[in-house]
């Protein structure tokens, strides 16, 4: 099982290496790339040297038991060996010279911290950030271990660059559940690709207007963005009336319609255009 296991990842990695290999030549003569962002499945060594094979340097999320090594500093000349893994690193007593940044907040302590430590299963040293939160009440602590292959990148750029990942997550979540990415049942290339193209041009389009509306709705979101222009058309139906109604009556019929569907209360500065 184990094995099965493992050749399943590497499957994985290779699949992922021959789509970003495509997509790196499509996109090398118009945009310069330097850094992949994955998630922390592919926070391994493979991945950093698929990533270093197209010329990217990789930004990833290790796992919170890795263990990391500091090489020694002081190596004996006179020995024949030299031991490779000296001091490993305890993420409950970090040393205070890699601290970069800490705030208290809501009896919270954080702390970042930024080395170059090296692992066992790494053919290089890393650019470690470690983002250790502590509870001074409870004394409970915890962290997160993300790092680069780039080793002069600061912290800040990586925790920055790593939170962009979540973003492109965010997106795909909207063009699932709004706009029916998963829902649509073409078998073509072509096909595909105009649906999947659809579902993130709504994405984009959407949250270009939820801007707009959320000055007038604060706490909106797509549902309700969705319902409101969904009820416009309702609009239609009062064309069949024989006596069109008085333009107050209609602005509040119009209010009545757009809040179905909404999770949010109409705003009263929504009118019709």
């Amino acid at each position: 099982m184990l094995m099965d296991l493992m050749v399943g990842v590497e499957s994985k990695i290779d699949r992922s290496f021959s789509l970003l290999e495509e997509k790196f030549k499509l996109l090398a003569n118009s945009i310069s790339l330097t850094y992949l962002v994955v998630y922390g499945h592919f926070g391994n060594n493979n991945a950093l040297q698929m990533a270093r094979l197209v010329n990217l340097q990789i930004i990833s999320k290790l796992r919170h038991d890795s263990a990391l090594y500091f090489p020694d500093e002081n190596p004996d000349s006179s020995k024949h060996s030299r031991r490779k893994y000296v001091d490993k690193l305890d993420y409950r007593n970090i040393p205070d010279k890699y601290l970069c940044k800490s705030a208290i907040e809501d009896e919270i302590l954080s702390c970042i911290y930024q080395a170059t430590p090296i692992h066992k299963e790494f053919a290089q040293a890393l650019n470690v950030v470690i983002l250790v939160k502590t509870n001074l009440k409870t004394n409970a602590c915890s962290h997160v271990i993300l790092f680069s292959s780039d080793l002069t990148l600061s912290f800040e750029k990586i925790i920055d660059y790593y939170k962009l990942r979540f973003q492109i997550e965010f997106n795909f979540r909207d063009a699932k559940q709004f706009w029916r990415l998963e829902d649509f049942m073409n078998l073509s290339q072509t096909a595909v690709t105009n649906a999947s193209n659809l579902a993130f041009f709504m994405v984009n389009l959407s949250h270009h207007l939820l801007a707009d509306f959320q000055q007038l709705n604060p706490g909106s979101g797509i549902i309700d963005l969705k319902a409101y222009h969904r009820d416009f058309r309702y609009r239609e139906m009062l064309k069949m009336l024989p006596e069109i109604p008085e333009p107050i009556l209609l602005t509040q019929i119009f209010a009545k319609l757009t809040a179905l569907g909404r999770i949010h209360p109409v705003s009263t500065g929504v009118e019709p255009s």
